[in-house]
């Protein structure tokens, strides 16, 4: 499983319970919306890296057609129990679909992938997506890869590193940069992509 390797891994998979309850408690994604309103009505979506699956929770809520699914089979499970249907267990390296969803959403997971790696991984996601659909990720932003206090791996892209990553075949892409946090609570610096199929 390339994207959450080591202690990345190991973490999600020995805190899943405090995890979920804790990030469980936050707003959604205010991205969440602007994804979803660009989305036919009952648009079906692929979540990677569901977590929680507060977010797959709101856009079911939404009457879209929500797969969720997680890297991590402790992460996956407690998801399951928050939504009380099925979550796949799906590393992303994993992803065999082709044209079958209107939506992807990757909050806050695909910047586990190392950086030799992500090119792969994004294909595979635009693989998976119908023409016209809609891709979201965000990425904590940076200049080199590394490990947060809790050992797990980011790639840390800059907005070069990541048109460059995303490559050509795309109809748009469109990367924004804002202020947030994270399960750290350190201040830190965001890239968000919207890219269309």
């Amino acid at each position: 499983m390339t994207e959450t390797t080591g202690t990345t891994a190991t973490f999600y998979a020995d805190q899943a319970a405090t995890y979920a309850a804790d990030t469980g408690v936050y707003p959604a994604s205010p991205n969440l919306q602007r994804f979803a309103d660009r989305l036919p009505a009952g648009g079906r979506v692929l979540e990677l890296g569901c977590g929680s699956g507060r977010e797959s929770a709101w856009m079911l809520s939404q009457g879209l057609d929500v797969h969720p699914t997680d890297g991590i089979a402790e992460m996956a499970a407690e998801a399951s129990a928050r939504l009380g249907i099925p979550v796949s267990v799906l590393p992303f390296d994993a992803i065999e679909a082709v044209a079958a969803y209107e939506g992807v959403w990757a909050n806050a997971c695909l910047l586990h992938v190392p950086r030799a790696d992500l090119p792969g991984i994004l294909a595979r996601i635009r693989r998976a997506m119908r023409p016209g659909g809609l891709f979201y990720a965000s990425y904590k932003a940076g200049q080199a890869e590394g490990i947060d206090r809790f050992g797990r791996y980011f790639n840390y892209p800059d907005e070069a590193f990541l048109r460059a990553a995303y490559g050509a075949g795309w109809k748009s892409l469109a990367i924004e940069a804002a202020e947030g946090s994270g399960y750290d609570g350190v201040p830190t610096a965001w890239l968000h992509v919207f890219a269309a199929a």
